[in-house]
Parts: structure tokens; C-alpha cells; sequence
């Protein structure tokens, strides 16, 4: 009797532990592991297919394309119903440009739905149509397209992949607008039968939401005379490379932006990724002369100096601690005005107007101007310098940064600065979007935007009318242009290698405005390295004044 309860109570417990067994198991399916077991189902069943949203279009000024999308497609096959893969493949190859082998191993595959190849054009599509070959179809899709190649490669950027093999914009505009150029991509869901056939009728999308597009302050006519004018520059002076870029002076609208060596985005992967980098934005550089109108109007806003007053420091060099300062050109002019010290680019005058200015009105003049920060201009790949801790300057400090040394800064900090002046004191930030236009077509305008005053009305005419005179009389006035005032000063920035000053390694700039009087344009110019001349008004003043020569003619300026 006791064995046959026993044998119950076994037969009992081994009944209770499998219905309990399957009564986790299925708590593990139908539960824990719900989603994972419905997206295998659905996997089995059905096919998902990404509908790509269309990315925006970049646009110039003229609403001409910069950036725009060529129709492309995407070849795919079900395996499943294809028999003899081998001859597919062997049709396909010639068309494909690719080995038969990988042709068949994809083929190959155990699946319903598999990518054979991308970025089809039409013509390639008609040929596979004309083979009539079961179990193969296409997906359209965009290919990124640039009508105008590497203009404004810099400021346009380029379309890549991510490490996901999805598109993504890189670098200029494509990065920095990536979100919104980039839209949402759709998806759509087809039912199969255990063939792997779609089942008409039984499917579900999830809408796509295309990119918007962009309309840039870019001047096509402006950009074109620019990159013209940049590399036969280059190329005269056999330059290592160069930059120019054109900001509108009352709003801080980029009208142009070009530098030397470039890129062309459709094919960005042939170029190295120093390429990409644009150097209007994130090479900091020592400004030299150029900078030498920043701190004038510094002192002359402060009030510490006046044009009229003379430099009692200027007859010779100047000593200050272990250093010897001197004119570039070894001339002095005892007694001299600040004007000419503008016009004939007087270091020792210079230096004498950093002590009248001070060290702590400088630093807060420098940090007025934008310098060491960003601009905030809307592209990828911005840097910036930094302006020391006042306690961490030397007098010799003070001395060499009044005339460009010593202190970085970035181009387009020296042209926002430097416009400051054209726009009578107002700081502007720089952009490059002026609308962006969504799919539904609404538009959204980018205003301009005053970051500050800087210096009074009154400085800026002041300082503008010294430039005038170093453009009419300085050492660049063989470059001038008859019967037109133009704003302007030379810049020959000594390179720092290995702890020392290179004599012969520079980076000539010219800065300026024009008309003088009622600016349009406020203009950049930077030659890396020249090899002809190391001065600014022998290589980047020529350029400058050509550029200006082709604005004058595009905007019909009148003598003044």
C-alpha cells in the first residue's frame, strides 16, 4: 500500500513539474519574450522597406541649386525564387561592374529580400529590366548632387556616411544643417506567403517626412570672381594656398567664401581629410599688421589717444625687458601721429599706443571685438583661441600683441572684428542661412543679429578715414583703385616655428572695406606662404584690390 502511494504521489509530482515547466515556458514567450518572438514572426512573413526621405536642396542666393538630389535606385532580389543563381549573376556582372562570385553569394542567401546594388542610374535600370529576370526589383532613391562641383566646398560641405552606412552631411553647411536638410525616413510594411510573395493589399506605411531646404546668402557672381581671382593669386605668388571671404557690412550675410587647397564634395572620399578642413573658421593664425586697426580703435574709443597725437617713443627701436622691437622695415619716424602710424604700419607706434591703451584695456577691448570666442557662424567646424588670464601677461606681451604678435585668432574673428568698423561699431554675427524652407513649403527667415556695440559711431569714422589714408599713401597704395575710397590695411604675419619666428615663412593678409564712406562689402584676403614676396602688399593686397575691382563693376558703385 505504501508503494502505491508512493508510485501516485511521483506520478503526481512529475505531472505538476512538466505542467508548471510548460506553464513558465510559455510565460517566457508569450511575456518576456513577447516582442522579440512578434518581430521574428513578422520577420518570417513580412518585409520591411525603408522609403528614404528626400533630402533638402542648399541654395544660393539666386535659389540656383548648390546642393540638390539626382534620382537614383536600389536593386533587390528574393533568393527564394530565384533558381539558377549563377546565370543571374553572369548577366548581371557586366551591369553591375561586379564580380559574378559576389553576385551568386547574395543571391545565395536564405532570405526573401536582399540588396544586389545602389545608386543605379536610369540607364542601368533599363538594361536589367530588358533581361526579364524573375525575382529582382528596384527601390528609388536619391543620390546626392553638386551642379557647381567644388564651389564653395568649403562653405557647402559634403554628403557621407556615418558608421552605420546611413547618409549624413559632414563639414559646412551639410553638417551643421544636417538635422534639419536630413528629414525622416518612412517605412513600409508588405505581408509575404511562405514563397515569399507580397500579398496584395496587405501593407502599412509609416510616412516619410522629406528634409527642408536651405537658401543661403551666398552670391553666386560674388563666389565665382572670388575663387577666380584667389587662384591665379595662389598660383603667381606660388603660394602653399589662400583664403578669401566676403561678409555683407551691415548684416554679417557671408556673400563669399573660398579657400585654396579644396575639394570637390561629389567625390570627397579622393581628397585626404585635411581637405575638408576650412581654414576661414579653424586655423588660428597670428594676424599681424591687421590687427594693428583693432587696437587703435581701441585707444582712440577709450580716449587714451586721438589721431593727432604723437608718438615720443618712435625715433628708434624700442627696448622693453630682454626684446628689441622694431619697424618692419627698420625706418622710424620720430614724432609721429597715430594716423601714420596706421598708414605706415609703425610697430613702435603701436607699441606706444598699448601702454597708452593699458593692459586691462586691451583685454577688454580684445574681448569686445569677439576675440577668443567664437563667432557663432552657422557651420560646422569653428575654433577659437583664448584671450589670457590678465595676471599671466608680460609687458613684452602687451607690446607684441598691439601689433598682431603673439596672439591667435581665427580669419573670420579678424573680418567680424574688423567689420565692427565698417558698421560703425556694430558686432555682427556672421551666418550663411538666410531662410529655410520646410516641405510644405513655409518659409522661416534668418534676421541678422547685433551681438554689441563695440566702439562709438565716432571711432569707427575715425578709423576708418586712417585705413582710407594707409590705402591712398601706405605701402600697398600701388594697388589702389582710381576715384574709389577704400578702407583697407596690410598684414605680414611672421609663421612660429619650433619656438622661434620663421623670416621667411608668412601669411600675408589685406582687410578691408569699401566704399569707404557707406560700406557694402568688408573683404579678407590671406595668402599662406608665398614664395614671390612674404609682404601683404605684394601678394594679398593685389588680390584684394581685383576682387574689389569685379565688385565695383557687379554693384555698379559710382566713383566717390
Amino acid at each position: 500500500m505504501k508503494w502505491k502511494n508512493l508510485r501516485f504521489a511521483l506520478v503526481l509530482f512529475t505531472l505538476c513539474f512538466f505542467y508548471i515547466a510548460v506553464i513558465a515556458r510559455l510565460f517566457v514567450w508569450q511575456v518576456l519574450r513577447a516582442s522579440d518572438l512578434a518581430d521574428l514572426g513578422r520577420g518570417q512573413s513580412s518585409q520591411v522597406l525603408t522609403i528614404p526621405a528626400i533630402r533638402g536642396e542648399i541654395k544660393a542666393k539666386d535659389d540656383f541649386p548648390l546642393a540638390a538630389n539626382a534620382i537614383s535606385y536600389l536593386l533587390y532580389a528574393n533568393p527564394r525564387v530565384i533558381k539558377d543563381k549563377d546565370d543571374y549573376a553572369r548577366k548581371l556582372e557586366a551591369i553591375l561592374e561586379e564580380n559574378p562570385a559576389s553576385i551568386s553569394a547574395k543571391l545565395s542567401s536564405d532570405l526573401y529580400w536582399v540588396k544586389l546594388s545602389v545608386g543605379l542610374d536610369q540607364d542601368k535600370k533599363r538594361l536589367i529590366e530588358k533581361l526579364s529576370l524573375r525575382g529582382l526589383g528596384f527601390q528609388q532613391e536619391y543620390t546626392r548632387f553638386y551642379p557647381e562641383a567644388s564651389m564653395a566646398a568649403h562653405l557647402i560641405g559634403f554628403l557621407g556616411k556615418d558608421s552605420t552606412g546611413s547618409n549624413k552631411g559632414y563639414f559646412g553647411v551639410e553638417g551643421r544643417y544636417n538635422e534639419q536638410l536630413s528629414g525622416r525616413s518612412g517605412k513600409l510594411y508588405a505581408i509575404r506567403d511562405a514563397l515569399g510573395n507580397q500579398i496584395l493589399g496587405d501593407t502599412r506605411e509609416d510616412k516619410k517626412i522629406d528634409g527642408r531646404s536651405v537658401k543661403l546668402t551666398l552670391d553666386r557672381t560674388v563666389q565665382f570672381a572670388v575663387e577666380k581671382r584667389l587662384k591665379d593669386g595662389v598660383e603667381r605668388y606660388n603660394a602653399d594656398g589662400g583664403s578669401v571671404v566676403i561678409m555683407e557690412s551691415a548684416t554679417g550675410a557671408i556673400l563669399a567664401m573660398s579657400a585654396i587647397p579644396s575639394f570637390n564634395p561629389q567625390k570627397y572620399y579622393e581628397f585626404d581629410l585635411n581637405s575638408y578642413t576650412n581654414p576661414v573658421l579653424s586655423n588660428l593664425y597670428e594676424p599681424g599688421s591687421t590687427f594693428k586697426v583693432l587696437v587703435m580703435a581701441a585707444a582712440v574709443d577709450e580716449g587714451t589717444v586721438k589721431p593727432e597725437t604723437r608718438c615720443n617713443i618712435c625715433a628708434g627701436p624700442i627696448t622693453e625687458g630682454d626684446y628689441t622691437i622694431r619697424t618692419w622695415n627698420d625706418k622710424y619716424f620720430p614724432n609721429t601721429t597715430m594716423r601714420d602710424v596706421i598708414v605706415n604700419s609703425n610697430n613702435t607706434g603701436m607699441v606706444f599706443v598699448g601702454r597708452k591703451l593699458g593692459l586691462s584695456g586691451m583685454i577688454k577691448y580684445l574681448e569686445k571685438f569677439g576675440i577668443g570666442k567664437i563667432t557663432g557662424i552657422d557651420l560646422q567646424g569653428e575654433a577659437t583661441g583664448a584671450i589670457r588670464e590678465e595676471n599671466s601677461w608680460y609687458p613684452i606681451d602687451l607690446a607684441t600683441a598691439s601689433f598682431g604678435q603673439g596672439i591667435s585668432i581665427t580669419p573670420i574673428q579678424l573680418l567680424s572684428a574688423v567689420n565692427a568698423i565698417a558698421n560703425r561699431g556694430n558686432l555682427m554675427t556672421p551666418y550663411v542661412v538666410s531662410q529655410i524652407v520646410s516641405e510644405d513649403g513655409k518659409k522661416i527667415d534668418i534676421k541678422p543679429k547685433i551681438k554689441g556695440r563695440v566702439i562709438k559711431e565716432s571711432t569707427s569714422k575715425i578709423i576708418a578715414n586712417m585705413m582710407v589714408s594707409a590705402v591712398e599713401e601706405g605701402e600697398a597704395k600701388w594697388t589702389k583703385i582710381k576715384n574709389y575710397k577704400i578702407a583697407g590695411k596690410t598684414g605680414t604675419a611672421q609663421i612660429p616655428v619650433a619656438g622661434h619666428y620663421d623670416p621667411n615663412q608668412t601669411i600675408a593678409s589685406f582687410v578691408g572695406f569699401l566704399p569707404a564712406s557707406d560700406p557694402k562689402i568688408t573683404m579678407l584676403v590671406l595668402v599662406d606662404r608665398p614664395k614671390t614676396s612674404i609682404y601683404g602688399s605684394e601678394t594679398a593686397a593685389p588680390i584684394f584690390f581685383n576682387i574689389a575691382r569685379d565688385l565695383i563693376k557687379y554693384y555698379n558703385l559710382p566713383p566717390n
